[in-house]
């Protein structure tokens, strides 16, 4: 068992060239942009050369709600790669970025842990390859171009009190989400109310992540629409030129990043959508790409089931046309306790009582995966305060709902704590075909397909939603865009939007205070409760603790 930090264990690992990494994929080093010795693009005329091969299974790890208790589902995901690729699978993952507001804020790296992490660990937590700066510096283009229009003479006649495309920054900053701006005279333009979403947030990131290529990403950049007429007809991106810049800035962001595992496996991490309020999956090239390279392709989405889970299966597949084969659910024994009442400094003491009360968070995640038609198991990500006991009756739970729950090692022991997961997901994908299907049909009114997830995936009772909600709602119908699925943004802590409420609640109701139409992206936007798009930090952030040591190596990081 190691006692060493994620960053200390990072730091150790024995890191191959990428050139090697992309050998074992098949991919010329002709066709790998490095960065530096330890990352690389993937070249687009190599992803167009791949054509329609043959492709790998594909495989959701998903999860519980999120305590503070921690799941681990990137390390899962990580641990399971290399647990495939240890029992003779050639295994590729697919995760997304991070983002530097979490970093520095309270959630933390996204790189995985222990001896189950994607290396280089710093650089992916802070700029990697600088993605999400140009998906930034793209969406502020036209952010700038909006206001710079309407300054020399408003040709699209935009009211500029109906603008609706908002500017984005990577970082936690609760100061910006509603101000004033054009002010200072007639040389600064027409003052009015705007806002600041996180990167993760941007329709643009949105769009990065589900476009196939450069022309489908510029189409769909297009597709954005910045605002609104005085007679309420739409203004496009295109319309004020923006598109063909914007790609310019996005060409080296759309090739996918190519890192690797402690234990020198593939992993694809490309884009970054946060699932509470973006639709929380990596990016569809990345995905595809992988899919073709590798038998066996493990992806993520973000936090639990209800979030990340449902708009993989419900947008990004059915977008992509992706059929996955099987799912994983990640669960542990303290989140269960957590979920059934107990305080986390209690968290180490022996509670099967309170394990078996928590398990219906799980059991309520099941049953939802069952709806898509995917077959599933649990992973319970193993600490070491764990006891036998209360393993045993979270697997007893699992069992009794006609599941079964593998207990995985691979924090402490990397791809030999996964073994056993690896085989199981294997024999599942190959004895249970997956019957996949999207939860509601593209021809349903778009309030109806909330009511579907509100009350089938989150088991509210009703959804509540003011008459000017519902008449823009089918207002977007009548325009042409009925068919569209929704992106629910919505805490990630719960089913219901009371982010204290843990456990399996029924007798809800479901408030919606916004919609927003993501046009290029290809979704609408229904904001629930009190989300916010742009998240503060906390009383203590991170950021506090991040520093350079006398060795000039970082520290703080996790």
């Amino acid at each position: 068992m190691s006692h060493k930090s994620d960053i200390e264990i990072a730091r150790e690992a024995s890191k191959q060239p990428i050139q090697a990494i992309g050998e074992k994929l098949g991919i010329p080093a002709a066709d790998l942009l490095p960065f530096g010795h330890d990352k690389a693009k993937l070249s687009a005329e190599f992803i167009a050369g791949l054509g329609a091969q043959k492709t790998g299974k594909l495989i959701l790890v998903t999860a519980i709600n999120p305590t503070p208790a921690g799941e681990g589902k990137t390390t899962t995901t990580v641990g399971l790669g290399d647990g495939l690729n240890r029992i003779g699978k050639r295994t590729a993952i697919c995760i997304r970025e991070a983002s530097l507001g979490p970093c520095f804020g309270m959630k933390g790296g996204a790189a995985g842990g222990g001896y189950a992490q994607v290396v280089p660990m710093e650089d992916m937590n802070l700029h990697f390859t600088g993605d999400f700066h140009a998906i930034t510096s793209a969406h502020n283009l036209l952010a700038a171009l909006i206001d710079n229009h309407i300054y020399w003479g408003n040709e699209q006649d935009i009211d500029i009190r109906r603008v609706a495309f908002r500017r984005v920054l990577d970082m936690n900053d609760r100061a910006l989400r509603q101000i004033v701006c054009n002010l200072g005279g007639v040389a600064n333009g027409f003052p009015r109310e705007a806002g600041f979403d996180i990167t993760v947030a941007s329709e643009v990131m949105a769009v990065l992540c589900l476009a196939t290529d450069l022309d489908d990403l510029q189409s769909r950049l297009g597709d954005i629409i910045i605002g609104y007429r005085r007679d309420r007809t739409a203004v496009y991106c295109r319309d004020i030129k923006a598109d063909g810049a914007m790609t310019v800035l996005l060409q080296q962001a759309m090739q996918p990043n190519l890192v690797q595992t402690l234990e020198n496996n593939p992993a694809f991490v490309h884009g970054g959508p946060f699932a509470n309020i973006a639709h929380g999956c990596n990016s569809v090239i990345a995905t595809k790409t992988a899919l073709k390279l590798a038998d066996y392709v493990v992806t993520e989405a973000g936090f639990g089931a209800d979030l990340g889970a449902e708009k993989f299966l419900n947008i990004k597949c059915r977008q992509a046309g992706l059929k996955p084969d099987a799912a994983v659910i990640v669960a542990t024994v303290r989140a269960m306790k957590m979920n059934g009442g107990v305080a986390k400094a209690d968290l180490s003491a022996e509670n099967v009582e309170a394990v078996k009360a928590g398990c219906a968070n799980l059991g309520r995640h099941m049953e939802n995966i069952a709806k898509f038609g995917l077959p599933a198991v649990v992973a319970i990500n193993h600490f070491h305060s764990d006891t036998d006991a209360e393993i045993a009756a979270l697997q007893e739970f699992v069992r009794a709902q006609g599941g079964e729950a593998v207990l995985c090692r691979h924090w402490a022991e990397g791809s030999a704590g996964a073994e056993t997961l690896a085989q199981k997901v294997v024999a599942m994908i190959d004895s249970t075909p997956s019957k996949y299907a999207p939860l509601y049909p593209a021809k349903m009114e778009l309030f109806h397909k909330i009511e579907t997830i509100a009350k089938e995936i989150y088991r509210a009772d009703e959804v509540l939603a003011d008459q000017k909600i519902r008449d823009q709602l089918h207002q977007w119908e009548r325009e042409g865009y009925g068919a569209l699925p929704v992106c629910m943004a919505k805490t990630q802590y719960s089913f219901t939007t009371d982010p204290n409420r843990r456990g399996a609640p029924t007798g809800h109701s479901l408030p919606i205070r916004e919609v927003r139409l993501s046009a290029g992206a290809g979704f609408v936007v229904v904001i629930c409760g009190e989300i916010m798009t742009m998240p503060g930090l906390p009383r203590v952030p991170a950021a506090e603790t991040i520093k350079l040591n006398q060795d000039g190596l970082i520290e703080g990081l996790f």
